[in-house]
């Protein structure tokens, strides 16, 4: 009974801030390229999720690692859809890069279309990289991070995939800071083929120490991935061992 009442509240938050952010986009447009207030909007959706008592404990780690005022190219481990919540918790302006079935989703999809965040079709490699790279470069140009799961899509099992190259390449391209991040917990928010809440679980957060643009620019993009999918992979282990 419980789990069905927070779902209904998710559903009503859903509703009430996606028809917010449409307001705030048509009224701040003109001025406001950054899309500001319609991330602060989705920060605000994020607040109204996890800030039933109770629901998930957040730790947020490494946050003084990060300047809230740079841009960065974010790379993070894929474990459920509450991945994208928590990542509202870290103090940056950023941009999604998605997969554009997306879309299709009820409230999330005109949510990704008013955020600005990048849809890429994953069935056209070629496009979609030129894509990342035009509209990567129009976000890092104004001061706007770009977040991207180099995993290409959620893992089902809570073990991380394999990256891939994509978003390294477009870090490289577009010479911007890399800015590595471990997520765990994300995965055991729902309970395994329910749709019941582990009311008592914890999300951890934890931001790894920024490559240089000089680094990323210099290193080979196979070199790069390999380094920053070892350290969140070493991260994640640490912080499972540690629970």
């Amino acid at each position: 009974m419980l789990s069905l009442i927070y779902w209904i509240w998710i559903l009503i938050s859903c509703l009430v801030m996606t028809s917010l952010s449409a307001i705030a986009w048509v009224v701040c447009y003109p001025f406001d390229k950054h899309r500001t207030v319609v991330h602060a909007l989705s920060r605000c959706l994020v607040w109204c999720i996890h800030g039933v008592p109770f629901l998930t404990r957040h730790r947020i780690e490494g946050l003084e690692k990060l300047d809230p005022k740079r841009a960065y190219v974010i790379m993070a481990n894929h474990n459920s859809m509450f991945d994208i919540t928590s990542m509202y918790y870290l103090p940056l302006n950023f941009r999604w890069v998605t997969k554009r079935e997306v879309m299709k989703t009820p409230f999330f999809g005109q949510l990704i279309f008013m955020h600005g965040d990048i849809m890429i079709n994953r069935g056209r490699a070629a496009q979609a990289m030129e894509q990342m790279l035009r509209e990567g470069k129009m976000w890092l140009d104004r001061g706007v991070s770009v977040a991207v799961f180099p995993e290409g899509t959620r893992s089902k099992t809570g073990e991380m995939a394999r990256f891939k190259a994509g978003g390294f390449m477009m870090a490289k391209e577009l010479e911007a800071t890399i800015l590595p991040v471990v997520m765990d917990g994300t995965n055991r928010v729902v309970k395994p083929k329910s749709f019941l809440f582990n009311w008592s679980n914890r999300i951890t957060v934890r931001v790894l120490d920024p490559i240089p643009a000089e680094e990323v620019t210099a290193a080979d993009t196979r070199d790069l991935m390999e380094r920053v999918e070892k350290q969140i992979r070493e991260e994640l282990a640490a912080i499972r061992a540690a629970r």
